[in-house]
C-alpha cells in the first residue's frame, strides 16, 4: 500500500513538472522572440526610438534569462528530490531493485548481441 502511495505521488509530480517545464520553455522562449524582433526593428532605426527599443530588447532578454535561472533551480530541487526517492526506493526494496537491473543487463545483453 504504501509503495502504491508513493508511486501515485511520484507520477503526480512527476506530470506537475512536465507541465511547469513546458511552460518555462515556451515563456522563455517568447520572450526571446519578443526581444530579438525589437532589437531587430531597433537596428534599421537610429537616434532615440533605436534606444528605446534596444532598451526594452536588453530587459526582455535579461527577464529571459532570470526565468531560465529561477526554472534551472527548480529543475535542480526536483532531480535532488527524485534521487533521494530512488535512494528510498533502493534502500527498502534492494532485492527488487538488483533483479530489474539484473533482467534489463540480461536485455540488453541479448540485443548487442543480436546486432553484431
Amino acid at each position: 500500500m504504501l509503495d502504491t502511495t508513493r508511486n501515485i505521488k511520484s507520477q503526480a509530480h512527476a506530470q506537475s513538472f512536465d507541465s511547469n517545464l513546458s511552460d518555462a520553455q515556451s515563456d522563455v522562449k517568447a520572450l526571446v522572440r519578443d526581444a530579438q524582433s525589437m532589437l531587430t526593428a531597433a537596428a534599421s532605426l537610429t537616434g532615440v526610438k533605436a534606444d528605446e527599443l534596444r532598451e526594452r530588447g536588453m530587459e526582455m532578454l535579461d527577464r529571459a534569462l532570470g526565468r531560465a535561472g529561477h526554472y534551472q533551480g527548480q529543475a535542480m530541487e526536483k532531480g535532488r528530490e527524485l534521487a533521494h526517492e530512488a535512494d528510498v526506493y533502493v534502500k527498502d526494496n534492494p532485492w527488487r531493485t538488483v533483479a530489474v537491473a539484473a533482467g534489463v543487463g540480461v536485455l540488453l545483453g541479448a540485443l548487442l548481441s543480436r546486432k553484431q
